[in-house]
């Protein structure tokens, strides 16, 4: 069975002028299943952040291909949607605006977009919050407006990138079990970028390794932990055996830098 989403063999290189060339990416093969939750994991500034925005289309390799559902991906697509760490809301904008704002810019109808960019925000727990701007609003529920606008077109793919690391720990657990319950509803692809070893045992099916900058695979731990999963979970033993393998993995690139 061919993957819903194969990268094989992709490196870039960044070129900044009047500076030294800065290799992000290295031969990165990797398989993602339809419907997946992957985590990836590494040292801080190994490419992760990049292999995002090559798979949304926003940059292009120097070498090796994407491909979703068998097509290569040659630059960004409804099909694909992020979610980013600093929210990226527009501030005068409110919350029903700024999840629409992906469907204005598909010329959808505006009682049509109205009606979806409802029910989105119902879905992320913020009914009552349609008329408030973004200053008026928590870390974590700006986190979760980012999160229905991403979901307003209906992606098949949700990559998010750290979105939960500027929020305090208390927000970020409780960000963590809507996400899980959320996914569990859409049926999304998922590609999670994190720092938190942690976070990425919580919430994903297979967490994967990514080696010191430039990035390549170094292992893929499949997680194999009962769904749903609650918070209790980060207790288990078993969580905490994942933790660790995964952390030592991490901790030897780490060493490297």
């Amino acid at each position: 069975m061919v993957p819903y989403i194969q990268a094989r063999g992709v490196t870039l290189t960044f070129r900044p002028r009047n500076r030294d060339p800065v290799a992000a990416l290295q031969g990165l093969n990797l398989e993602v299943r339809r419907g997946e939750f992957l985590a990836l994991v590494g040292p801080s500034g190994c490419g992760k952040s990049t292999f995002l925005n090559v798979l949304l289309g926003l940059l292009r390799p120097d070498d090796g291909e994407i491909r979703l559902d068998a097509r290569k991906i040659t630059g960004p697509g409804y099909e694909r949607a992020m979610v980013f760490q600093e929210f990226g809301l527009l501030p005068w904008r409110t919350v029903l605006a700024n999840v629409e704002l992906g469907l204005e810019l598909k010329a959808v109808p505006a009682a049509m977009r109205r009606g979806r960019a409802r029910d989105l925000i119902n879905l992320v727990g913020l009914t009552g919050f349609e008329h408030h701007y973004p200053h008026e609003l928590s870390g974590g529920m700006k986190q979760r407006v980012g999160l229905a606008r991403a979901l307003a077109t209906d992606p098949e793919v949700l990559l998010m990138d750290e979105p939960f690391a500027a929020l305090d720990a208390q927000t970020r657990d409780l960000m963590q079990t809507e996400l899980l319950q959320i996914w569990d509803r859409a049926k999304k692809t998922v590609i999670f970028v994190t720092h938190s070893i942690e976070e990425a045992v919580f919430l994903a099916d297979r967490v994967l390794v990514l080696t010191a900058r430039p990035a390549t695979m170094k292992l893929s731990v499949k997680i194999e932990l009962a769904r749903p999963r609650d918070l209790a979970v980060k207790r288990a033993p078993e969580f905490i055996r994942y933790e660790e393998t995964i952390w030592q993995s991490v901790r030897a690139e780490v060493r490297q830098i």
